[in-house]
């Protein structure tokens, strides 16, 4: 008996995954060769895909790309013995996942999403399980001992929110999970909601615990169906078992899915608590914060993905064992995702501390089209652009800060030198100009006057036009960022002042001195 494992992740299917899939059960059927096939979550090495896994007593072997004209000749090889051109070897031995540090993906290409017995048996519901015999102040107290960030962009210390939401008075509260991942390059939350979604159910269920929530609410941008299905199924089981019984405590918490539409701006937590409430996803002005007054009104712990999916992990193995990685006041991991012009995109889960270049040169391996690096978009399509020169930068929220950039997300676009920084700094303001809820005016008015300002930069032969026009812009940008009503507006200068500021030619100006 032959088994294989294929990953049934939305990318690996769009680029063939399922065809692999028909087309080996096809061929074994054929050649009448017993065959199982497994279709697990991937394990983010993108470059790779559609990847077959042969499971051995020894690990699994993989092979990959592989397409249906592939089939015969493997299936050959598998029942052989013999080499194949696109054998890879032991998966788990391969550099660019061994080097990795995978908490949060410890499960990626190794389970089945939507199986229970897989998720039990690689370690499933036992943060639940322990900190259902602590006390809520308890749970509360090992998130804050964790050093756990949101891994949404602001990095605001999680526990503290814990705490808010817990010190509240009132009668109803709310988790509410922000699954808008809607940042260019990034699809670490897509991945793990379609690939592990029992762990972001086991993550909200002990957050309810020890905030005293009762309900929760998972917001996925509509552009995720195969996420949406995944995680609708998966609350259908988990509450068939028990789970949402809060491990036989009484406290009773529903949990639902709520589909947005498509709006970037409701990945802003307040525009998502409106489009929850069924209202347009328009930002609110803070305060009320929303562990006070949030969803209906009532007290609400939002987080994102990534951040409720590592409170699991905190409580089964100990905040110690969590702050022990990463550096500064940047404790656990962070799954990079690595996307653009690269030649080896996928997910890199590391340690905060590694550097750009690391991770860009060593995982990403430069460029797919060969060419020089110029720069690499961090943190989204509102983050900066660092050039080549800062790339030596470890990976640290407070040291990206120190160089006027942040880490955001994670997702890590790199570029050759054949992009023009002008035409992304544009593309900046046009973006925030079309997302833009409308409610404050620098966001609203001085987006639209901003890419104004570009097109008669660039257009201009005249250097002292130019050069006031850079400089309207930057003024421009300043009331932007500390002017605007929500990070919308104020992180839309990221990508704008950072290209003035390293690729000054791109703008037909010159370099400062």
């Amino acid at each position: 008996m032959l088994n294989l494992c294929i990953p049934c992740d939305s990318l690996a299917r769009a680029v063939g995954a399922d065809q692999v899939a028909e087309a080996l059960v096809r061929e074994a059927q054929h050649r009448h060769l017993p065959l199982r096939i497994q279709r697990t979550s991937s394990r983010g090495l993108y470059w790779l895909e559609p990847l077959v896994e042969l499971d051995t007593d020894a690990g699994r072997l993989g092979f990959g790309p592989v397409t249906v004209e592939d089939v015969p000749a493997l299936l050959d090889a598998l029942v052989e013995g013999t080499p194949h051109a696109l054998a890879l070897g032991p998966v788990e031995q391969m550099p660019y996942l061994k080097s990795q540090q995978r908490l949060l993906f410890a499960r990626a290409g190794i389970t089945r999403p939507l199986s229970l017995d897989d998720y039990h048996a690689t370690g499933g519901f036992e943060g639940l399980r322990k900190a259902s015999l602590l006390e809520a102040e308890e749970v509360v107290a090992s998130v804050l001992d964790s050093g756990l960030r949101g891994r949404g962009g602001a990095a605001f210390p999680a526990g503290i929110k814990w705490r808010t939401v817990r010190q509240a008075s009132a009668v109803q509260k709310y988790v509410v999970c922000n699954a808008d991942e809607g940042d260019s390059g990034t699809f670490a939350d897509r991945m793990l909601m379609e690939g592990d979604p029992f762990l972001l159910i086991e993550g909200m269920l002990i957050a309810g615990l020890a905030v005293g929530a009762s309900q929760g609410y998972i917001y996925v941008r509509s552009e995720y169906p195969d996420a949406i299905r995944v995680l609708n199924e998966a609350i259908v089981l988990a509450r068939e078992a028990g789970y949402l019984d809060v491990a036989g405590k009484g406290l009773a918490f529903d949990l639902q899915v709520r589909v947005g539409a498509g709006a970037y701006i409701c990945g802003e937590e307040t525009a998502l608590l409106e489009s929850i409430e069924g209202k347009r996803g328009q930002v609110r002005a803070k305060p009320p914060l929303p562990a006070l007054e949030g969803l209906f009104g009532q007290p609400t712990l939002v987080h994102n993905v990534l951040t409720l999916a590592s409170v699991p992990i905190i409580l089964a193995r100990g905040a110690s064992f969590y702050r022990d990685f990463g550096m500064g006041r940047s404790l656990g991991t962070l799954p990079f995702q690595l996307a653009g012009n690269v030649r080896y995109g996928g997910l890199v889960e590391r340690a905060f501390g590694l550097t750009l270049r690391e991770l860009v040169e060593d995982y990403g391996g430069g460029t797919a089209s060969g060419r020089p690096i110029k720069a690499a978009q961090v943190g989204g399509p509102l983050g900066a652009w660092v050039p080549p020169s800062q790339f030596d930068t470890p990976l640290d929220y407070e040291a990206f800060a120190a160089l006027g950039a942040m880490l955001g997300h994670g997702g890590v676009v790199l570029a050759d030198d054949t992009l023009n920084l002008a035409s992304m700094a544009r593309f900046a303001l046009q973006f925030c100009a079309e997302e833009s809820c409308g409610k404050c005016t620098p966001c609203r008015i001085g987006s639209t006057r901003g890419v104004e300002v570009i097109d008669r930069l660039i257009a201009s032969t005249d250097p002292a036009y130019r050069d006031s026009q850079a400089s309207l812009l930057r003024d421009l940008c300043d009331t932007l960022q500390y002017g605007s009503l929500c990070a919308m507006g104020g992180m839309t200068p990221y990508p704008v002042t950072s290209a003035l500021k390293h690729f000054p030619a791109d703008f037909g100006l010159e370099a400062a001195p």
